[in-house]
Formats: structure tokens, sequence, C-alpha cells
């Protein structure tokens, strides 16, 4: 089993698109993790059914008991994050500002301060149009420990993949270098890096490309909308080859993408067009890259 994860640097590359399309071409054969969770795109392309969901608890934030509050004040004058607010005679927390540090509940002399595990967002298995599993999440609202849950996200799918002894998990990564690429990285066996030829998205690329070499993953580059400037895919290619990327394939600018989208259909179920072609060469291609025959 191959776990197979697509990055970009940057966002609005097409990565998800692109994922989505290598999720219809390996059909039941993979099991699929969308870990942007973020902000959770794929099921608009993959339609899941959401058949089993479930809360996810991760972290702590402070709440104050205001019957045994002694309004004494000590948690505001000690909290670095002006997180506790006087309100009306009484001491609040403001949730989005709080950490979850603890020092409030420690000094508390009435020990009205708890500390309770947060509800941050919720993740799902689900049955996709191509019949095979995909598991997904969504970080809710000004939470954080997205690293966690995309952690929770991967495990889950590699559980799926191992029980049903598929050959591969296909992870849709988030965008830039933070803690849920970090943790999207993690266990992977190959990693492709999409691109767009902009001098942003070289950049990015590049700073990312940094960060897989951390983890001393092979890696491959697929170019999107390679000819909207040719003279920076050249840039990028050259990169590749002094870098040891494998060169997976320059996709041109096509509208086609954006009519799928909007269709709420990958490029490979949308009629016959030439993208269809590439991006299913691009996959064997992939799987061979990876040593899984």
């Amino acid at each position: 089993m191959k776990e197979i994860v697509v990055i970009s640097g940057k966002g609005g590359t097409g990565k998800t698109s692109i994922t989505a399309a290598f999720a219809m071409i390996a059909g039941k054969n993979a099991v699929i993790a969308d870990c942007d969770v973020d902000a959770a795109d794929m099921h608009l392309l993959l339609k899941p059914d959401f058949a089993k969901s479930e809360d996810f608890y991760s972290g702590f934030k402070a709440e104050i008991d205001q019957e045994l509050c002694t309004k004494c004040g000590k948690c505001k004058q000690v909290c670095r994050f002006d997180a506790v607010q006087k309100i009306d005679d009484s001491y609040n927390i403001i949730n989005l500002d709080c950490e979850g540090c603890g020092y409030c509940a420690e000094i508390c002399p009435a020990k009205t301060i708890q500390m309770v595990e947060q509800n941050v967002g919720k993740w799902y298995i689900s049955k996709i149009k191509s019949e095979a599993q995909m598991v997904h999440a969504k970080l809710g609202i000004g939470a954080d420990n997205s690293g966690k849950l995309v952690a929770k996200v991967k495990k889950e799918a590699k559980n799926i993949a191992q029980e049903s002894r598929k050959d591969f998990i296909l992870v849709d990564g988030s965008p830039g270098i933070g803690c849920p690429v970090v943790s999207s990285l993690s266990g992977a066996d190959y990693v492709i890096l999409v691109t767009e030829p902009t001098l942003s998205g070289f950049h990015d690329m590049k700073r990312v490309f940094e960060l897989i070499q951390n983890f001393k993953l092979p890696a491959g580059c697929i170019i999107n909308k390679y000819d909207v400037n040719e003279n920076i895919s050249e840039k990028i290619i050259e990169f590749c080859n002094n870098n040891s990327i494998d060169h997976i394939v320059n996709i041109p600018y096509d509208e086609t993408f954006t009519a799928a989208m909007t269709d709420g259909k990958t490029i490979i179920e949308f009629e016959d067009n030439t993208l269809k072609k590439i991006l299913e060469d691009s996959w064997k291609k992939t799987i061979k890259l990876t040593g899984q025959h």
C-alpha cells in the first residue's frame, strides 16, 4: 500500500481538482483522505454520502462558573491573551481569544475556572461516487488544532485501506507549509507538488519543497496551466531537474476545468476532453514512480 499526498505551496493551483480526478481514475483501488480541513471542498466534486460522522474534540478552553466566582479579578490580571473581560460586573472568557494555557484556572483562589475540552469540528467516513471510501472533516469556525484533525483523518483512512487491502491512500493536503501540511506529510510514501507558472506559485513551491526535504520524501511536480507563462514553467522544470523532483506532467490552461467544477464534476466525468487523457497518463506515471504495480 502506498500513500500519495498532493499538496501545493499556495491556494488556487488546481490541487483539489487534480486530486479529485485521480480519485475517480483510481476508483475502488484507493481510499481518499481530504486533509484540507480548514477549507474542505473535495466533497463538492466527489459527492460523499456522509454515512458516518463523529465530533472531534481537541484542546481546552477556560470557563468560569459565574455562581461561584468571587469577582476578585486575578484571572484578568494574569491573562496574557486578554481573553478575560469584565462585562456588567462579571468576569467572562472570550472563547476566541483563549489559548487554553490554564494559568487562570491555576491561580483562581476560589477554583471556579475549569478547563473544558473543545468540540472543534467533525470528521466523516463516506462512500463517494466512484464507490470508493473517503475520510474527510470540517474544522469549526475559529477553531484551532487543524493538524490534529488531519492526523485523525489520515489514521482512519489508513485503517480502512489496511482492512480492505487497498493499494493506495490518496491524500488531498492543505496548501502552504503550516501544521496541517506537516501532518498531511507524516507517513507519506510519495508527494505530488501542484504548482502554476507564476512568480508566487514558483516561490511557494520552493518553500513547500524545503519542507518535504525535511521528511526525505520522494516528490513529483505537476505544472498546471503551464502555457500561461512558459518561461516560468521552464524555470520550474529546471528546478525540478536540479533537485531530483520527478516532472510528472504539464497541464495546459483549459476552461473545461472550470466548466466541470461548475457542473459539480471532476474533469474525468466531463465529456471527452484532452485533459482526461493527460490526467489518466499522469496517474499511471505516478503509480510507476511510487514503485506500486
